[in-house]
C-alpha cells in the first residue's frame, strides 16, 4: 500500500491543484445566468410575473422607436435594430449578473458603427459583431469585470460628450432633409458635407423634426406615466399624414419611402413582417460578397476591440446605475459573458453590437420590472410588434426619429455635469476630459480613451510623486527616545511607486559623513511596486559600499513580500525590524560598536535578522 503523501509533498501540491481546477471550473459554472438562478433560488411569484410583464411591454414599446433610428444612424436598415432588442436583449437578459439591465442597440455605439458601415458595409459590420463578442466573452471568463473601477470618471465623461457630439452631429442630415453627395468617414468631414448641402434643406422636414423635438421635451412635463416617444412619434406620422392630404407637393422621407426589402420575391416597403431569421454574417452584403477574407477579417479587429470596450464600460456602467436605483447587486463577470454570447449570436440573426441600455434600463426599473424575466418580455415586445405592427412603422417620419436621437444625444452628453466637472475639477482632470473630448470628436473613441488613459496614468504618477515623502527625523512622537549617537532616521510614507521612488530615495545617496546607521521607517509605506525596489535596492547598494547599515523597520505586508523575494533581507549591511523600538536598539547597538574614526567606516554587520517576522 502506497503511503500518504507528505504535507507539502507532491500528492499535496497535485491534491491542491485540482481543487484550485475544481474551484476555478465551479466559478465557471455560476457566471452563466447568475441574476436569473439568483431570482428563482429566493423565489418567483405570479405578482412578480405580473410585474415584469408590464414592465416589459412598456420598454419594449419605448425600445421599438429607438432601436429602428439607432440601426438607421449606423446606416442598416431599420429592421437589423429591431432584430437587435430581440435576439440580442433576450440572450443578454437569461444569461447575465443584472436584474433589471435591458440590453439592445444604444446611441454610444452610433460613433463607432457608422465608419464601419460605411467603409467595410454591412457583412463587415456583422463579423466585427461576432469578433467584439468573443472578446467580451474572454473578458467575463477571466474576471475582469471589475476593472471598470480602474478607468477615471473625467475618461468616461469625456468620451461619453464626445459621442454625444457625433451623433447629435449625424441628426442633421434627415432633421433639415439634406442630401449630400458624399459620406466621409470621419466626424469634421461629414458636417462639411453636410455645409456643402446646405441648398438641398427642406423646410417640410425641419417642421416635422421641430414638432417632434418640441413634443419630446414638453411631454414629460404634462404626462408622466406615458413615454414621451410612445406619443410624440406617432403624432409626429399623423401630422406627416394630414399635411400630405392637406398641401400639394408636400413630400417627407419616411421609413416606408427610404428602406425597403424582398420577401418571398416581392419587395416590402419599410420593415417586412418577419421574426430574425438565421443568416451567415458575412453574406450580407459588402467586403465580404465572395466568401470570409481573413484580411478583413484582420483589419475588422481594432473596430471589434473598440466595440467590445465601450460595450464592456457601457453595459456595465449602466449596471451600476441599475443597482443605485433598485438597490440591488450585478454580477460584471456574467454581464461581461452574457453581453459576449449576445454580441456573438444576434449577427447570425442579423442583429448588430448590443450593449446595456441606461435609458430602458432606468424605464424598466421604474415600470417596476424586478427581474431578467421583464427584459425578456421586453424581447417578445419587440418580436409581436415586427410582426403585427411592420406596415404602420413603416409611416414614422425620417426626421422625427431623428428628433428623437437628438434628444438622446443632449441626454447622454451631461452638459450640467460636464461643466460642473470643468469648473471645479483640478487641471490635470480637466486636461483628461478635455483631451478624450476633442480626440473623441476629431477621431474616435479608441484615440480618445488611449489618450486620455495614458495622460491620466502619466498625472497619477506625478501626484503619487507629490503624496510621497521621504525625510530625516531628529525627533518624533513615534520614537520612544531621541535618536542615539552616529544613526539618522529616514521616515519614509506614502506608496513607492514609479515616479515618486526615486524621488524618496534620492537623499540616501551622500550621508556616509553623517551615519554609522541608517533607520529606514517604512510604517508609512503601504503599497511597492518593481520600480520602488529598484530604487530602493540601489540605494542600499550605494549604503553599501560607503559602509553604512541600514535598518528596515515596520515594513508593511506587501512591501515586505516583494523585498523577500528579491532576497534583500539576507543582504550583508541589511537587516529588517518589527517596529521602531527594536531598529533603534539595535542601531544604537551597532553605532557603539563602531571603530573609532570616521563615522561611516568599519560598520559592522547587524545582528541576526529578526526579520522575517510580519509587523
Amino acid at each position: 500500500m502506497r503511503a500518504p503523501a507528505a504535507p507539502g509533498g507532491r500528492g499535496h501540491s497535485m491534491a491542491k491543484t485540482r481543487y484550485a481546477s475544481l474551484e476555478q471550473e465551479t466559478r465557471y459554472r455560476e457566471l452563466p445566468a447568475a441574476a436569473l438562478r439568483a431570482v428563482l433560488r429566493e423565489g418567483y411569484s405570479l405578482k412578480d410575473l405580473r410585474a415584469d410583464a408590464m414592465a416589459g411591454v412598456i420598454v419594449g414599446v419605448v425600445a421599438l422607436p429607438l432601436a429602428m433610428a439607432l440601426a438607421i444612424a449606423v446606416g442598416v436598415p431599420p429592421q437589423f435594430g429591431l432584430y437587435t432588442a430581440i435576439v440580442a436583449g433576450a440572450l443578454v437578459a437569461a444569461l447575465g449578473g443584472s436584474r433589471v439591465q435591458v440590453s439592445g442597440p444604444t446611441a454610444a455605439f452610433v460613433a463607432i458603427l457608422a465608419p464601419i458601415t460605411a467603409k467595410f458595409g454591412m457583412s463587415g459590420l456583422l463579423v466585427a459583431g461576432v469578433l467584439a463578442g468573443v472578446m467580451l466573452v474572454a473578458m467575463g471568463l477571466f474576471r475582469m469585470g471589475k476593472l471598470i473601477e480602474f478607468i477615471p470618471h473625467p475618461v468616461t465623461t469625456g468620451f461619453t460628450a464626445g459621442i454625444a457630439t457625433v451623433i447629435a452631429g449625424l441628426q442633421l442630415k434627415d432633421f433639415f432633409g439634406l442630401r449630400p453627395t458624399r459620406s466621409p468617414d470621419h466626424f469634421f468631414e461629414r458636417l462639411s458635407a453636410m455645409w456643402e448641402a446646405r441648398a438641398t434643406a427642406s423646410g417640410w422636414e425641419f417642421l416635422v423634426g421641430a414638432f417632434t423635438l418640441a413634443l419630446l421635451v414638453l411631454l414629460p412635463r404634462l404626462v408622466r406615466r406615458v413615454p414621451a416617444p410612445l406619443l410624440a412619434l406617432p403624432a409626429a406620422a399623423l401630422l406627416v399624414a394630414v399635411l400630405s392630404a392637406a398641401v400639394p407637393g408636400f413630400e417627407v422621407a419616411t421609413i416606408a419611402s427610404r428602406f425597403h426589402a424582398e420577401v418571398g420575391g416581392r419587395i416590402v416597403r419599410g420593415i417586412p413582417p418577419l421574426p430574425p431569421l438565421p443568416m451567415w454574417p458575412w453574406s450580407a452584403g459588402g467586403v465580404f460578397a465572395g466568401g470570409i477574407d481573413l484580411k478583413v477579417v484582420h483589419a475588422l479587429l481594432p473596430s471589434a476591440f473598440a466595440i467590445a470596450m465601450l460595450g464592456a464600460i457601457e453595459s456595465l456602467l449602466s449596471a451600476v446605475v441599475a443597482d443605485g436605483m433598485a438597490r440591488t447587486r450585478h454580477d460584471p463577470d456574467a454581464e461581461l459573458l452574457a453581453l459576449g454570447v449576445g454580441n456573438v449570436v444576434a449577427p447570425f440573426f442579423g442583429g448588430i453590437p448590443a450593449t446595456g441600455a441606461i435609458a430602458r434600463t432606468a424605464t424598466n426599473i421604474r415600470s417596476g420590472g424586478r427581474s431578467p424575466v421583464a427584459a425578456l418580455v421586453h424581447a417578445a415586445t419587440v418580436l409581436a410588434a415586427v410582426l403585427v405592427l411592420a406596415p404602420l412603422l413603416g409611416y414614422l417620419p425620417m426626421a422625427a426619429l431623428a428628433a428623437l436621437l437628438l434628444l438622446v444625444a443632449w441626454n447622454m452628453s451631461e452638459v450640467k455635469h460636464f461643466a460642473h466637472t470643468l469648473r471645479v475639477a483640478p487641471r490635470s482632470d480637466m486636461a483628461v476630459l478635455l483631451t478624450c473630448y476633442g480626440l473623441t470628436v476629431a477621431f474616435d473613441m479608441v484615440i480618445g480613451v488611449t489618450i486620455g488613459m495614458m495622460l491620466a496614468v502619466v498625472l497619477f504618477m506625478r501626484r503619487m510623486a507629490e503624496v510621497t515623502n521621504a525625510r530625516f527625523v531628529e525627533t518624533h512622537p513615534s520614537l520612544p527616545g531621541p535618536v542615539p549617537p552616529g544613526v539618522v532616521v529616514y521616515d519614509i510614507s506614502g506608496p513607492l511607486f514609479f515616479g515618486a521612488a526615486q524621488k524618496a530615495m534620492g537623499a540616501l545617496g551622500h550621508i556616509a559623513d553623517r551615519a554609522r546607521v541608517v533607520l529606514l521607517r517604512m510604517e508609512g509605506v503601504q503599497a511597492m511596486d518593481a520600480t520602488g525596489l529598484v530604487a530602493l535596492e540601489s540605494a542600499l547598494d550605494r549604503l553599501k559600499g560607503q559602509r553604512v547599515t541600514a535598518l528596515l523597520s515596520g515594513v508593511q505586508p506587501q512591501p515586505l513580500e516583494l523585498l523577500e523575494r528579491a532576497g534583500v533581507p539576507a543582504r550583508p549591511g541589511v537587516a529588517v525590524t518589527k517596529d521602531i523600538r527594536d531598529a533603534l536598539a539595535q542601531a544604537e547597538a551597532l553605532a557603539r560598536s563602531a571603530p573609532a574614526g570616521t563615522p561611516g567606516r568599519g560598520t559592522p554587520r547587524p545582528t541576526a535578522n529578526p526579520t522575517s517576522s510580519r509587523p
